[in-house]
């Protein structure tokens, strides 16, 4: 497919060079005709220039600013020079060159419309001030060599009109650029937003399915009942519940093992706290099956009456457990720790 900017590139490559043709139609003598062919290719080299010079592009993420990509892409330095010097040499050579009795002539003035052409270029390419400066030039010289009247006649005016014109252009290409831009974050933040609620439906539809086979046993048989349990429902009731509160609180902690362990240190009466705080965000599913297994193991030789089974947010430790059991003997009436587990993070500890 043919982009609008090759067109673009192509309509100007074969403007500029119409009207570089326009100064070898010498329908008079001139003076010095080796100058008139120098002053053509200085100018062609510094048109095509900078048309086809693109600064060196750096790596970008693919979110970046699109302001800064587009200043990026703008006429370097040197090629503004370049163009700032062809619009006072070329003029001053032509006029010079084909001598005073054809300064007015179409092959003495082409330079007016060149020039012109040149600095809307540098407008395109996002140098206005450039622009403005070098077409400030070009009516200085012109004027200079043929007075203002002959030069805002024979196509100065066009010029401005159209440096005025490619301002507007660019003005209103740039703002459109912007606001596309503008729209594809928008969709993009959309669609992400939409894809996180998507997410969160079926983990809550996950969520919803597991009570309902943990705790869906246990409620049918209360209803069948009418409420009065025996002790053994009683306890698969409250097993029930912290199932439901360990899913809830720490799912990234849990595994067949882990849940087996928890189950057993229930039965037995303890009171155990699975609290998973994000600090198992990061970590992948190999580590979490090494950390896993390392809980479960603590879980399996663990008497306290008190489990507290907690993410930790520290950079070595993944996992800490604690264990409480009422003290014998002392005065205190408090818990004393009778365990304390620091499970690593793999290969950070």
């Amino acid at each position: 497919m043919i982009s609008v900017q090759r067109v673009l590139t192509v309509l100007a490559v074969a403007f500029t060079a119409y009207l570089a043709a326009r100064g070898l139609w010498w329908t008079e003598h001139v003076d010095y005709p080796l100058v008139i062919v120098a002053a053509l290719a200085l100018y062609l080299v510094v048109t095509w220039l900078c048309i086809f010079w693109q600064p060196v592009r750096e790596a970008r993420p693919a979110d970046a600013d699109e302001d800064r990509a587009r200043h990026s892409e703008r006429l370097p330095v040197l090629a503004q020079v370049l163009a700032l010097a062809c619009a006072v040499i070329v003029p001053t050579a032509i006029s010079w060159a084909v001598g005073p009795g054809a300064r007015v002539d179409s092959f003495g003035t082409w330079y007016i419309g060149g020039i012109g052409a040149l600095m809307v270029i540098v407008m395109v390419r996002g140098r206005p001030w450039t622009a403005w400066a070098g077409l400030a030039l070009l009516a200085v010289a012109s004027m200079a060599w043929m007075g203002p009247v002959p030069a805002l006649q024979l196509g100065l005016v066009g010029s401005v009109v159209w440096l005025v014109v490619a301002q507007l252009v660019v003005k209103l290409v740039e703002r459109a650029a912007r606001d596309t831009s503008r729209l594809a974050r928008l969709q993009r933040a959309a669609s992400a937003w939409q894809t996180s609620q998507v997410v969160r439906q079926r983990e809550r539809r996950v969520q919803v399915q597991k009570a309902l086979a943990v705790a869906g046993p246990v409620l049918t048989r209360t209803v069948a009942h009418a409420g009065e349990l025996t002790d053994d429902d009683r306890v698969e009731a409250r097993l029930a519940e912290g199932k439901l509160r360990d899913e809830m609180r720490g799912p990234r902690l849990l595994d067949d093992d882990v849940r087996a362990e928890l189950e057993r240190a229930r039965r037995r009466g303890a009171n155990v706290t699975v609290l998973d705080e994000g600090g198992l965000d990061d970590v992948d599913e190999a580590m979490l099956t090494v950390i896993r297994a390392q809980l479960a193991e603590t879980l399996r030789s663990a008497s306290s009456d008190r489990l507290y089974i907690r993410t930790s947010p520290d950079a070595r430790v993944a996992v800490t457990v604690v264990g409480r059991s009422p003290s014998v003997g002392a005065p205190s009436d408090e818990d004393a720790v009778d365990l304390w587990r620091e499970i690593p993070h793999p290969g950070r500890a």
